[in-house]
């Protein structure tokens, strides 16, 4: 004996877009000033739909000298993600050398891109990129960006 039925199936749709995983994309040009602080300024910011997929970063990462920091913050101004940013303005390069062995050499530049490429929290208000002049001080916020 076979006995089936039919039911209506209701869907209920709740405010989607508030539910929706967001992608931030984020470009800077960073500065060496001449006092060997850092100047920032926006290039251009993307916010899209989707998520990141497996997200590696390294959480036990320690922050050094010139390195940067950026923050999501909430209205309030309370961070609700940071992550450290290794110092954009110096660039390690491998080559080979005349005796076929590996060198590394380290490059320091006085400009360079910054581009950032974020899962968005869903209560974030701002980002903001900080310098670290010195450890184990407040780093110094140079640029905050809203996100509306």
């Amino acid at each position: 004996m076979l006995i089936t039925s039919c039911a209506t199936k209701q869907v209920t749709i709740t405010n989607i877009a508030e539910t929706e995983p967001k992608l931030i994309f984020l470009n800077y040009s960073i500065k060496k000033t001449s006092n060997d602080s850092r100047s920032i300024s926006l290039i251009n910011k993307i916010i899209t739909d989707g998520k990141l997929k497996n997200q590696v970063s390294d959480q036990n990462e320690i922050a050094e000298v010139d390195d940067l920091i950026y923050n999501q913050l909430d209205k309030n101004s309370t961070i609700v993600q940071s992550e450290i940013i290794k110092n954009p303005l110096v660039k390690t390069f491998e080559y080979i050398d005349d005796s076929n062995s590996f060198q590394m050499k380290k490059i320091e530049l006085d400009t360079a891109q910054i581009s950032l490429k974020l899962n968005l929290a869903p209560n974030t208000k701002y980002i903001t990129i900080s310098h670290i002049r010195e450890l184990n001080s407040k780093p110094e916020i140079l640029i905050k960006t809203p996100i509306n």
